[in-house]
């Protein structure tokens, strides 16, 4: 397991996939808000968002656990892993009863760890809406630095949305981390 402040990344359990399911996946305007394709329900017991494929290497899934209970409290993931220039995006979701709590930033420090320390890459990257402040407090408190607004970039919910990309290198997370 991963550990960070508050919370610990560990891999995905059985158990943890249908708590996820029903608390992030089955809210349309949460699936809606975080995720680029369109909701749709998905049965119990189906090959759903959180279900894990041991042979992808490019998306690396975790579940989030809070340290002291050793509860859910969410599901993180390395996205997009590119080995050849690499670099990675990072992704959260955070059950609703864990929003709020500082969770947020501590799953980003704790990717951050990972992508850099464990998995030697050179970049780090955040794509959120613009209103989510949440994640570019959680982004900005662990040194991702704004780099651009993409205009109309996402559909959500019956319009487009603006969204934020967020950067880290190694080098300036290293600088962070030792000051």
């Amino acid at each position: 397991m991963l550990r960070g402040s508050k919370v610990g990344l560990r891999a995905r359990h059985e158990d943890d996939i249908r708590v996820l399911q029903a608390e992030l996946y089955d809210d349309v305007v949460n699936t809606a808000r975080a995720d680029g394709r369109p909701w749709r329900p998905l049965p119990p017991g189906s090959d759903g968002k959180f279900v894990v494929d041991p042979t992808d290497q490019e998306n690396l899934p975790f579940s989030v656990v809070d340290l002291e209970s050793g509860e859910l409290v969410g599901a993180a993931t390395l996205w997009g892993l590119d080995t050849h220039n690499r670099y990675a995006h990072i992704g959260l979701g955070l059950l609703p009863s864990a929003r709020g709590k500082g969770y947020g930033t501590d799953v980003v420090a704790v990717l951050c760890h990972y992508g850099f320390v464990v998995r030697g890459l050179q970049r780090l990257q955040i794509e959120t809406l613009t209103d989510n402040i949440g994640m570019l407090r959680s982004a900005e408190r662990n040194g991702f630095v704004r780099e651009g607004v993409l205009r109309s970039a996402a559909w959500v919910l019956g319009e487009f949305m603006d969204e934020v990309v967020l950067g880290l290198l190694a080098e300036e997370w290293k600088q962070g981390a030792n000051s």
